[in-house]
């Protein structure tokens, strides 16, 4: 059981740490301290959920029916490509971007764009239902479950610790240039993720 846990928490871990839209994201979000406890518990939950459909025979399906993974990549492709333009507009202006500035976008604005980053973004389908998923029924019944916890509990020890650990960064990105410079960074991120994306 430990064992299989230990594995869990390691895969998952080592599948979430990459540079991506949604922990860009949750990174800005954190640094902003900006709705950051609704934008860590968003995309934690989506893990545990999609790890869970994963685990529990989903990725099978999604396999089956590849055109879903299609619809995904062009929505994802879309959003990205808005989020990462509206980035760089964004750092055009120095004085929004400042860390006083606690209420800049809506809860409901935060929430959607969590949302779209995580739900509309076909590599975690890719990671969570279907390699995680396949890699968790290798450990059998009952290993496959300890697995999922495992990865579950990865996902939300990093979401969480990239979220409201960002906070003790701040003191260096206090300058309204800073800013600016991690704007035009998630921005570019984002369309070279698009990009990819709409290249398969």
């Amino acid at each position: 059981m430990l064992d299989s846990s230990l594995a869990g928490l390691l895969t998952g871990l080592s599948l979430i740490v990459a540079i991506g839209a949604q922990n860009a994201y949750v990174l800005r979000q954190g640094l902003a301290r900006e709705h950051v406890g609704l934008v860590v518990a968003i995309c934690a939950l989506s893990d545990v959920v999609l790890i869970t459909a994963g685990v529990a025979g989903i990725g099978r399906i999604v396999e089956g029916a590849p055109w879903v993974l299609e619809v995904v990549r062009w929505l994802g492709v879309s959003f990205l490509t808005w989020y990462g333009v509206a980035s760089l507009l964004r750092a055009r202006r120095a004085e929004t971007l400042h860390a006083a500035d606690r209420v800049t976008v809506s809860r409901r604005g935060v929430a959607v764009r969590a949302a779209a980053l995580t739900w509309l973004n076909p590599h975690v389908y890719l990671d969570t239902v279907l390699l995680l998923g396949t890699i968790a029924n290798h450990e059998g019944p009952t290993g496959r479950w300890w697995f999922a916890a495992g990865a579950c509990v990865g996902s939300v020890l990093w979401f969480s610790g990239l979220g409201f650990g960002a906070r003790y960064a701040s003191r260096w990105l206090a300058r309204p240039r800073a800013w600016q410079v991690l704007d035009v960074l998630i921005g570019v991120t984002m369309l070279a993720i698009a990009l990819s994306l709409a290249r398969g």
